[in-house]
């Protein structure tokens, strides 16, 4: 069994991800179903020389970090065919992987059901931006079509921090400089404290992963940077919750007043499958308005919600909402609207159901 036939056969099928786990046919995820490539359960001994043909296309990366701490993630590329970031692993005694294919070509965000308004939230001149949702969402993605708009048609200089890097960015009207942790710098911390020393106009952050990291992408949204970054939260209030409560309980209070003049908008997004058996992503947006921020400082973010739902602005609406006009376009089923609603209940009688 060879690792460049199974990369080219999962292109070749538009798969999403590949899994690699001893005991199960070599599988990928296309369209959220799982489909095996063949009958053959793969041996612990195939599973192992598997991942080694990985690492050699990887520019004969080597494979201490996945021998010594059980996991390892990275990606690599192949020339006519797409990149890969992969995520290897030990489970019960044996090697694993699980391969998310990543196009070299960035699609039209309208292509794959990005509205323009959401890119074109990438205009502002400072402040945070967060895209948050579920894993496997497509998050990712977004940020990606952001930080291509901004180099297509800006001149800034646009630093990201990735763990590992997916999308490659030429140079544009930006300059992206593109940092791979744990290549090209030891932490998410370390870059961001060296990014603020590189005369960014926008930084990428991959992930808000801790105490550490959301203080200085705070600090950098404060004087004066753009920051995009996400967090693996649904729904704008929570996410705002979540930052605050990072913090010791007396920090809070600065940290809400800095969130509510820092903050710029908060996109959260859903995938979602169509009547035709496809993927399409469904978002909330919240646009920090004066009457968000004050609620933000008075510490009353669950009334952010209620804001939200009731916004007239074409581009700040809920998540349920966001699904409702799925439905009435005939997009998704009304099982997917209740599915995926916030408020299952309130989606029921706006459905007129019992």
């Amino acid at each position: 069994m060879n690792i460049q036939n199974i990369l080219q056969e999962a292109v070749k099928q538009n798969a999403a991800d590949i899994f690699i786990i001893a005991g199960q046919p070599v599988t990928i995820k296309v369209f959220n179903q799982l489909i095996p490539l063949n009958e053959q359960k793969i041996m612990p001994d195939s599973s192992y020389e598997l991942i080694q043909q990985i690492y050699e296309l990887a520019n004969h990366r080597q494979d201490d970090i996945l021998k010594n701490k059980g996991d390892d993630d990275f990606s690599f590329s192949l020339r006519g065919l797409s990149r890969f970031r992969v995520s290897t692993y030990k489970q019960r005694g044996t090697y694993a992987a699980v391969i998310r294919v990543i196009s070299f070509d960035l699609p039209h965000p309208e292509d794959i059901g990005i509205p323009s308004h959401i890119i074109e939230l990438a205009n502002i001149n400072k402040g945070l931006i967060l895209v948050t949702g579920p894993a496997g969402t497509g998050k990712s993605t977004t940020q990606a079509c952001m930080i291509d708009y901004i180099n297509q048609t800006q001149s800034k200089h646009i630093i990201t921090l990735e763990d590992p890097i997916e999308h490659l960015h030429s140079h544009h009207q930006s300059i992206v400089s593109q940092r791979e942790i744990s290549i090209d710098s030891e932490s998410y911390v370390s870059a961001l404290r060296a990014a603020l020393r590189q005369a960014p106009d926008v930084i990428l952050l991959g992930e808000m992963r801790d105490y550490e990291t959301i203080n200085i992408a705070l600090t950098a949204a404060e004087t004066g940077h753009t920051v995009i970054s996400t967090l693996h939260t649904l729904g704008a209030a929570t996410t705002i919750d979540r930052i605050i409560d990072v913090f010791p309980a007396n920090q809070q209070h600065q940290i809400a007043l800095q969130l509510s003049m820092t903050l710029e908008t908060v996109i959260s997004q859903q995938l979602i499958p169509t009547v035709d058996h496809k993927l399409v992503p469904v978002f909330e947006v919240m646009i920090a308005t004066p009457a968000i921020r004050n609620l933000i400082r008075e510490n009353k973010v669950h009334q952010i919600d209620g804001i939200i739902a009731s916004s007239a602005s074409s581009h700040m609406i809920s998540m349920d909402n966001s699904l409702l006009n799925l439905y009435k376009e005939g997009k998704i089923t009304q099982e997917t609207v209740l599915l995926y609603a916030t408020n299952q209940e309130l989606m029921k009688r706006k459905l007129n159901l019992k």
